[in-house]
């Protein structure tokens, strides 16, 4: 049986060592948690643990103070050892001693997609979405993402104007929706890196970037382009 493990880092219930709980479990203040923080700042429920598919996945159940793992706030993330996860003041490190060393070792010499940008380290990931049929509409790509117009959300689709962007995936197991949100918060954090020391000019009408920061960008949508390829053609991942 898959059982998961909690260090507490920091907070009221710091040195404090959760072991062998086998999910699912909630992590909160309040009794009946598999997880009880003593915080205040902790939701009763705050966010939820599960198994899905061989995958560790969190969840936050909606909590007042929001969850961040690695300093990044998350809905929903897979877990791995070594992942730090902050709710309300308390931190908390994920997996046992053991599994994070084993992780590390695994890992330690890998080059990672952030420091290689290129298409040899997406050569090395597994396709992690199926490509399945759906409908679209006709010409949904079809449109000038003009800031001008408000974005809205209208029976769960998002528009601009009253244009419809293009659909997101509906009843995804824990697991397929947990990779595809650490997929966007990727590349989300890629444009962010590179755009954060744009120089305007005086009157606001221009912008410039670095020339590392423009390669940024590049590199986001060169990974854009292999990580769609990949969903509609699971096999080009080894071409």
């Amino acid at each position: 049986m898959t059982t998961v493990t909690f260090q507490v880092l920091d907070g009221v219930d710091r040195g404090r060592v959760f072991r062998n709980l086998p999910p699912p479990i909630t992590i909160g203040r309040e009794e009946g948690n598999g997880l009880r923080l003593n915080d205040e700042r902790v939701s009763r429920f705050h966010a939820k643990v599960q198994q899905d598919n061989g995958d560790i996945i969190l969840t936050d159940l909606e909590s007042t103070n929001g969850t961040r793992v690695n300093g990044n706030v998350v809905q929903i993330r897979r877990l791995r050892p070594g992942d730090r996860i902050h709710l309300g003041r308390s931190l908390l490190l994920f997996g046992s001693n053991e599994e994070i060393a084993a992780r590390m070792a695994t890992i330690g010499g890998m080059p990672s997609v952030s420091q290689t940008a290129g298409a040899e380290a997406l050569d090395q990931l597994p396709a992690t979405i199926e490509a399945q049929a759906g409908e679209s509409l006709e010409g949904d790509l079809n449109f000038d993402l003009n800031l001008k117009h408000e974005v809205t959300v209208a029976e769960g689709n998002f528009l601009v104007g009253d244009k419809e962007l293009p659909v997101l995936p509906q009843k995804l197991t824990p697991a397929q929706a947990a990779r595809i949100a650490e997929i966007l918060d990727f590349l989300h954090r890629g444009l962010t890196y590179a755009t954060e020391n744009i120089h305007a000019n005086e009157e606001g009408t221009q912008v410039a970037l670095s020339f590392m920061d423009w390669q940024r960008i590049l590199a986001v949508q060169m990974l854009l382009g292999r990580y769609a390829r990949a969903v509609a053609e699971p096999d080009a991942l080894a071409e």
